[in-house]
């Protein structure tokens, strides 16, 4: 029976770029602090374990086997799912990839970054993804998206279409956009209906800022949890059949006319 009422987290903090060994270790010392307050889902930022050391993604990216080996480990020894985004080595070249391991170990989800951000040149050093993802998870359907994507309203409404009652989002947002951030992620629980998990970075890479402001955000756009702009855990236990009760009380999903959108 797929469970309904989900304690969920999000973990936020400075990543330390290109530190494989200390990115993991933070991770590692929250995880266990969560699992023993009951947390069933975890969500990690985005590139979390190396950054976007980007003249050395071939190098890093190999760290990446055995990072998910130790979050299945992790996952599969205290019972709970986690998500996060980490440089994926293809015969094609790199991807950012967010993949889902699931409280059995497995990787139940893969989703590579669709929309890269080309101001920074992330087009320059990744490929692109090419479909959306929904993955199907002991606690249910769980849409995928990182950063950029975001700002793409179509491709959250698509997770939506697929089934998506929780959408995990993964960034690295700047701290001088924050109220893009701040507001999008809003906008994309409110239209599609769904719980948004907003996992952003803080600190500071070079001459950039991270905004932080991570979230847990309803389908009434209810702000359930919120970080600042430093280091910090959020949790909120959030009832999925919400998700159910909202879509009904309001049938947008039902109501689309997408024959007039053109």
């Amino acid at each position: 029976m797929m469970t309904k009422i989900i304690r969920t987290a999000i973990i936020q903090f400075d990543i330390r770029l290109g530190d494989v060994e200390s990115n993991l270790a933070v991770v590692r010392k929250r995880i266990a602090t969560l699992a023993k307050q009951g947390t069933r889902l975890i969500l990690l930022p985005e590139m979390w374990s190396t950054g976007f050391a980007n003249d050395r993604l071939k190098e890093f990216s190999e760290t990446t086997p055995r990072v998910l080996k130790d979050l299945s480990g992790i996952a599969k020894k205290l019972h709970l799912t986690i998500i996060g985004s980490l440089p994926e080595k293809k015969k094609a070249g790199i991807y950012n990839t967010a993949y889902v391991v699931d409280k059995d170990g497995s990787v139940a989800g893969v989703y590579r970054k669709v929309h890269l951000f080309s101001p920074t040149g992330e087009d320059r050093y990744f490929k692109p993804g090419r479909k959306a993802v929904v993955s199907e998870t002991s606690l249910g359907p769980i849409g995928l998206m990182i950063c950029y994507d975001l700002r793409f309203p179509e491709f959250c409404r698509a997770l939506a279409l697929n089934g998506a009652t929780l959408v995990a989002v993964m960034a690295q947002w700047p701290a001088e956009r924050v109220t893009h951030w701040d507001t999008l992620l809003k906008a994309r629980a409110i239209e599609n209906q769904l719980f948004i998990l907003g996992a952003n970075r803080c600190g500071i890479d070079g001459n950039l800022a991270y905004a932080g402001h991570s979230r847990i955000i309803s389908p009434y756009g209810e702000v359930m949890a919120r970080a600042g702009k430093r280091h910090a855990t959020i949790s909120a236990t959030i009832d999925l059949r919400v998700v159910e009760r909202t879509r009904k009380y309001i049938p947008c999903l039902k109501e689309r006319m997408p024959e007039a959108y053109g």
